[in-house]
């Protein structure tokens, strides 16, 4: 599905293009007069002056459209049946590695500490020594081949789960 694009007037419509910007929502700015153009390093947005050919406003919009859908990152989601999902794959995890994978979830693209994994595995403080994480961390590594995530391990801080091309 093709992403909407607001076109806004300036300055006309100033409120609105503040409402869109507040809302985090694609616009495209159409520059009215021959006043200083807009500088803007939001990927969100764009800006063409006016009068333009039809042309050229089509392929600004098309531009911005191909942007927004590009930056839109898929993120993994996990359901309480210990089903990882990531796009159109998913995974099936035993209970302590779909505590562990929900962490590292709940913190997509970020490092996740051996400590915290520890905490998220084995909730009851039931960890059998440092052995037990490396042994589960190895069966998710694994079990996550095919998905489009990877597990990263990044080294004396912890694991980062991402996709795996990243």
């Amino acid at each position: 599905m093709a992403t909407d694009i607001d076109v806004v007037t300036w300055p006309d419509q100033a409120t609105r293009l503040a409402e869109l910007r507040d809302a985090g929502l694609p616009r495209l700015i159409l520059v009215e007069g021959s006043g200083l153009p807009l500088v803007t390093s939001d990927p969100l947005e764009d800006w063409i002056r006016v009068p333009a050919d039809t042309a050229d406003l089509e392929l600004r919009i098309a531009t911005l459209r191909r942007r927004v859908d590009e930056s839109e990152e898929v993120r993994p989601e996990m359901d309480d049946a210990g089903l990882v999902r990531f796009g159109d794959e998913w995974v099936a995890l035993p209970p302590v590695e779909a505590r562990i994978v929900g962490a590292l979830v709940d913190e997509w693209g970020s490092v996740v500490s051996r400590e915290e994994l520890g905490r998220k595995g084995w909730p009851d403080d039931s960890v059998n020594g440092r052995n037990a994480l490396d042994v589960h961390i190895t069966r998710i590594r694994k079990r996550l081949r095919g998905s489009g995530m990877a597990l990263r391990t990044v080294r004396s801080q912890g694991y980062l789960l991402e996709a795996a091309g990243g």
